[in-house]
C-alpha cells in the first residue's frame, strides 16, 4: 500500500519544503484540500517544479464552484507547468452547508449532479470531445488545448452507492475520508470495483485517508484526534460512511496506537482493498515539545511502512 501525507503549508515556500521532504522521505504522495493557498493547484504547481516523483493530488476540489470544462482545462495544465507528470485531480460535490448556505446553490440532487460533472470533465481530460446536455451540467466542446500524453488521473470522493458506481465506470477511483478498512471491505471496495469491471476499466485505485497518531496512550491520541477531527461527524456524508465502519466518531476511525497497533491498523486496510494511504497526522500532548514529539514519531513510522510499499 502506498503510503501518502496531507499537504499544506502557511506559505508557498514551506509547501516546497514540505514536497521536498516528502519525496526525500520516500512517501509516495501529497494530498491538498481545496482551500490550500487560497487554490490548490497554484501552490502544487510550484511545489511541482521542485521536485521529481512525488505524486501531488488533490482531496479534493469541490464540483459546484467550477465547471468542468474549466476544471479540465485548470488541471490539464498543471502537470503542464510542472514540467512532469504526477498531479492527479480529486473531486467531489461537498456538502450542503457549503453549496447551499455559502454558494446558494441547490444540493438537491448531488448524485445526479456530479454524474454528468465527472463524464463531462473526465472526457475531456482524456482528449475526447464532448456534446452533452445535461439537467446540471453541459458542454459542446473539444478537449483543453494543453492535455499531457498521459491524461490526467481523476479520484472521486464517492462514499454512497450511486457515486461509488459512477467513479468506476468514469473514474480512475476514489479519495476517501472517514472509511475504516470494514467499510472498505464491505461496501466502498465491493462496489467500486463491480462498477469497473461491468464498464471494462482497470481495477481502480482506493486512497484512504484518516486521521493517525502512533502514541503510546490511545485515549490522549482518540482525544486529541476528536479535537481536529470532530466537525466531519457532524456530516451526514461522514456519519453515514462512520456507522457503516462500525464507527460512531471520527476519533473511533482514527488510526491510534503504538508502532504494532498503527501497523496492523494499516495492514488491515491495505488487505480490504485499500491501494493507498492518505495520512492526517495528528499531533498529541499537552506542550509544544510533547506535540512534536508525537508528530515524528508518527511520521518515522509512516516513512518505514513507505519504504515498504
Amino acid at each position: 500500500m502506498r503510503i501518502g501525507l496531507t499537504g499544506g503549508a502557511d506559505s508557498i515556500e514551506r509547501m516546497v519544503r514540505q514536497a521536498e521532504e516528502a519525496e526525500r522521505d520516500g512517501f509516495t504522495s501529497l494530498w491538498y484540500a481545496s482551500g490550500v493557498a487560497g487554490d490548490p493547484l497554484a501552490a502544487m504547481t510550484v511545489a511541482g517544479r521542485a521536485t521529481s516523483s512525488i505524486e501531488l493530488g488533490t482531496a479534493v476540489l469541490q464540483t459546484y464552484p467550477c465547471h468542468p470544462v474549466l476544471q479540465a482545462s485548470r488541471s490539464a495544465a498543471v502537470p503542464f507547468a510542472m514540467g512532469r507528470p504526477g498531479f492527479t485531480l480529486g473531486i467531489g460535490p461537498a456538502h450542503r452547508p457549503l453549496v447551499e448556505d455559502v454558494l446558494g446553490l441547490s444540493y438537491n440532487t448531488p448524485g445526479a449532479a456530479t454524474e454528468e460533472y465527472l463524464r463531462i470533465l473526465t472526457a475531456l481530460l482524456r482528449g475526447e470531445t464532448v456534446d452533452l446536455t445535461g439537467e446540471h451540467w453541459s458542454a459542446h466542446t473539444s478537449p483543453p488545448a494543453v492535455l499531457p500524453d498521459a491524461g490526467v488521473p481523476v479520484l472521486l470522493a464517492a462514499l454512497g452507492p450511486r457515486l461509488l458506481r459512477v467513479a468506476g465506470e468514469h473514474a480512475d477511483g476514489v479519495v476517501l475520508w472517514m472509511a475504516t478498512a470494514r467499510a472498505v471491505s464491505s461496501h466502498i471496495a465491493p462496489r467500486l470495483h463491480k462498477a469497473a469491471a461491468d464498464a471494462g476499466r482497470p481495477v481502480p485505485r482506493i486512497v484512504a485517508g484518516l486521521p493517525v497518531a502512533v502514541h503510546d496512550d490511545p485515549a490522549a491520541a482518540r482525544e486529541a484526534a476528536a479535537r481536529t477531527a470532530a466537525v466531519y461527524g457532524d456530516l451526514p456524508n461522514y456519519r453515514r460512511i462512520l456507522e457503516i465502519g462500525g464507527q460512531s466518531s471520527p476519533a473511533d476511525a482514527a488510526v491510534t496506537g503504538d508502532e504494532t497497533s498503527v501497523r496492523r491498523q494499516l495492514d488491515a486496510l491495505a488487505d480490504e482493498g485499500a491501494t493507498d494511504f492518505w495520512a492526517f497526522i495528528v499531533p498529541v500532548g499537552e506542550t509544544r515539545d510533547s506535540r512534536r514529539a508525537s508528530v515524528r514519531r508518527t511520521r518515522n513510522l509512516l516513512q518505514e511502512l513507505a519504504a515498504g510499499a
